[in-house]
């Protein structure tokens, strides 16, 4: 059984024990969390097509960061550079039962 789930803006594709990074959520470590915008649910080759009676239960693991990304702006031969970076927040979650 797997769900097509709409989290934090995304879609991801999850099967229960999944353990995902999905952008920054509200909530403590260890908080249960429920997303209900379910688009699509397959269960044994039955597949329910944008039926909101699911509901994915998670757990949030972890709050952490991306890896840096670097942005470096140039302009040739006037003496111009510019560079920047930034970390994104990520929040870890394991899917616990789709229900």
């Amino acid at each position: 059984m797997f769900a097509i789930v709409k989290i934090a803006g995304q879609q991801f594709k999850v099967k229960k024990n999944d353990e995902l990074f999905v952008h920054r959520l509200q909530g403590e470590t260890g908080d249960k969390v429920e997303f209900s915008e379910i688009l699509m649910v397959s269960n044994e080759g039955l597949i329910t097509i944008g039926n909101n009676t699911h509901k994915v239960e998670a757990e949030i693991i972890d709050h952490l960061k991306g890896d840096k990304v670097i942005i470096f702006k140039k302009n040739r031969r006037k003496g111009y550079q510019k560079k920047n970076g930034h970390r994104q927040c990520f929040t870890k979650i394991k899917i616990n039962e789709i229900a």
